[in-house]
C-alpha cells in the first residue's frame, strides 16, 4: 500500500493540482528528477544519506528550484510575484498536509520527521521576491548579506536537521557562515552571466571605493576595476569559509558530511579564482575527476585530523 498526504483540498492555482492524489513515493521520485535535471553540485552530497533524509534533502531542493525558476523565468513582474506568492500559499497548505504541488506531497514527510521550520522555507520565498523587485544591482553590504540569509541561509539551517546534525546555536552559526561562504563565491563565478539578466550583486560600498561609479550591469562587469571589487569580495568569502572550519571543530563531521562535500567543491571554486587572481573571462568549472576526488576526500576523513568532533 502507498502512503498519501491526507485531506488534500480541492483548491487551484497558478501552480496547478497535479499533487492532488499522488502518492508520496511517486512525489519523492518528482522530486529526484527535479534534482538530477539540474545537474547541482550539492546532488553529490545528498546522495550519501540515507533514502530518508535524502528524499527529505531532495524534496527542499526541489522546493528552491522551484522558486528559483518563478523568480528568474515565470513571466512578467505581476506574474512572477503571483507565482511566489502561491508557493507562500502552497508551503501554508504543506504545514496542514493538504498540498497540491508534486514538491509539496514530496515536502510534507520531510517537513513532519524532521520537524522543518516553516520560516525558513518563507524567508527562501523572501529572497526570491527581492530578485524579482530589484532586480539587486549593486546593493548595500547590508542588504546582500539579507539576500544571502533568505537565498542560501535558510536552505542551509533547513538541511541541518536532514543530516542529522540537530539544532542548537553553533549548528544554525555553522549553516549561515557556510551558507554565506557558498553564495559570495557563486556570486563572483557569476559576475558576468548576472549581468547579462541586468543584475549586479556585488556591493555597492566596494564598488565605490573601486572607482566605479556606474550602476550600469554591463559597464560594471567590463569595467577594468571590477577584478579589484572581486578580490575584495573574495577576501570575505575565505573569511566565511574560515569560520565554518572553525565552528565544524565543535561539530561532529560526520554528521555534517553532505555540507562538507558542497563546503569542498565551492572551496575549490574560490581557490582557482584565487589564482586567476580574480580575473574575469572563462567561468570557474570544475572536472568529474576533480569532483570525485572532492567527494572521496570529505566521505573518507575530517576536514582536519584529530581537530573536530567524531575522527
Amino acid at each position: 500500500m502507498t502512503d498519501s498526504v491526507a485531506h488534500i483540498a480541492p483548491e487551484t492555482s497558478v501552480l496547478g493540482t497535479a499533487g492532488i492524489g499522488m502518492s508520496v513515493e511517486d512525489a519523492a521520485q518528482h522530486a529526484a528528477e527535479i534534482v538530477k535535471r539540474s545537474g547541482t553540485s550539492f546532488a553529490a552530497g545528498m546522495r550519501i544519506l540515507s533514502r530518508e533524509r535524502r528524499e527529505a534533502m531532495y524534496a527542499i531542493y526541489a522546493f528552491a528550484r522551484e522558486v528559483d525558476d518563478v523568480a528568474d523565468e515565470g513571466g512578467t513582474y505581476d506574474e512572477r510575484m503571483i507565482g511566489l506568492a502561491a508557493w507562500r500559499d502552497e508551503i501554508a497548505r504543506c504545514y496542514e498536509s493538504t498540498p497540491q504541488t508534486p514538491v509539496g506531497v514530496a515536502l510534507v514527510p520531510a517537513i513532519r520527521r524532521f520537524d522543518l521550520d516553516r520560516h525558513e522555507f518563507e524567508m527562501l520565498i523572501e529572497g526570491m521576491v527581492m530578485d524579482v523587485e530589484g532586480p539587486l544591482v549593486a546593493p548595500s553590504h547590508d542588504r546582500l548579506m539579507a539576500y544571502c540569509r533568505r537565498v542560501a541561509g535558510a536552505v542551509g539551517l533547513l538541511s541541518m536537521p536532514v543530516f542529522g546534525a540537530g539544532r542548537g546555536d553553533v549548528e544554525d552559526r555553522f549553516a549561515i557562515a557556510l551558507a554565506n561562504a557558498l553564495q559570495l563565491t557563486n556570486i563572483l563565478r557569476d559576475v558576468e552571466e548576472d549581468a547579462e539578466m541586468g543584475r549586479v550583486y556585488l556591493p555597492s560600498e566596494l564598488l565605490d571605493e573601486c572607482g566605479i561609479s556606474t550602476r550600469d550591469p554591463h559597464e560594471i562587469a567590463g569595467h577594468e576595476a571590477v577584478q579589484d571589487v572581486a578580490r575584495r569580495l573574495g577576501r570575505e568569502a575565505r573569511g566565511w569559509f574560515g569560520e565554518t572550519q572553525a565552528l565544524l571543530t565543535h561539530l561532529n563531521w560526520r554528521e555534517v558530511r553532505p555540507a562538507l562535500l558542497m563546503m569542498g567543491v565551492y572551496e575549490r571554486y574560490l581557490r582557482v579564482m584565487e589564482e586567476r587572481d580574480f580575473a574575469m573571462g572563462d567561468p570557474v568549472k570544475l572536472g568529474k575527476a576533480a569532483k570525485l576526488g572532492i567527494a572521496l576526500r570529505y566521505l573518507l576523513l575530517p576536514p582536519r585530523r584529530g581537530a573536530v568532533k567524531g575522527s
